[in-house]
């Protein structure tokens, strides 16, 4: 059971969230790619894959390597604030990347809702633990939740299956970490509302 929970906490880490969120909002919502083709969708998913995965991947690994964390799963709460400060500075980056392409206001909604997820889940891992994993997958439920909302993108079935999805990985997250119910909720509630009100309300930066 744990060897699973790994497993899927793996599969459904956050730092592939970002590029999920914008390969199936791109796939299931035809109002956010009309101005491009093909190939400029994956130029920006493959951009926010290397911004938003790699490199926090990359840097992850040498801080860890230089003995500034003592595991790779951050067990520890103030372990974690450097890597998700790290991240924060490459998601600006890639925010500033998708500003200088055509991308339509609800893209760079979606993005900042991202964006402005991570900066509370590092405010809050100040004082307290909150999970990221929830965060993220919260963020991803947000994502598509609000563009049925306001394109009618036809994802019912996929919004069911990602609140199960989200509910194994919660209980992964209670199985093989510390974690405290209330830091699971929380995280996917906060991942939910920052995407769900920033594309709901076209707010961007």
């Amino acid at each position: 059971m744990r060897k699973a929970a790994h497993t899927l906490s793996l599969l459904l880490h956050p730092v592939w969230m970002p590029t999920l969120a914008i390969g199936i909002a791109f796939a299931i919502d035809p109002h956010l790619t009309f101005i491009f083709d093909r190939h400029g969708e994956w130029i920006i998913i493959g951009m926010i894959f290397i911004m938003t995965a790699i490199f926090p991947i990359m840097s992850t690994l040498m801080i860890w390597r230089n003995g500034a964390i003592s595991e790779l799963a951050m067990p520890v709460r103030r372990e974690r604030i450097l890597p998700f400060l790290l991240s924060l500075i490459y998601f600006c980056m890639a925010y500033y990347l998708l500003r200088r392409m055509p991308n339509v206001a609800t893209t760079l909604a979606l993005f900042s809702g991202c964006m402005v997820g991570l900066a509370a889940t590092i405010l809050i891992t100040l004082g307290w633990k909150i999970s990221a994993h929830m965060v993220g997958i919260g963020g991803l439920v947000g994502v598509i939740f609000s563009l049925m909302l306001i394109h009618g993108a036809q994802a019912p079935v996929l919004l069911g299956a990602l609140f199960l999805i989200a509910g194994a990985l919660g209980t992964a997250r209670l199985l093989v970490t510390d974690h405290t119910p209330a830091q699971i909720y929380v995280g996917g509630l906060l991942g939910l509302f920052c995407t769900f009100f920033f594309v709901l309300f076209r707010i961007y930066f």
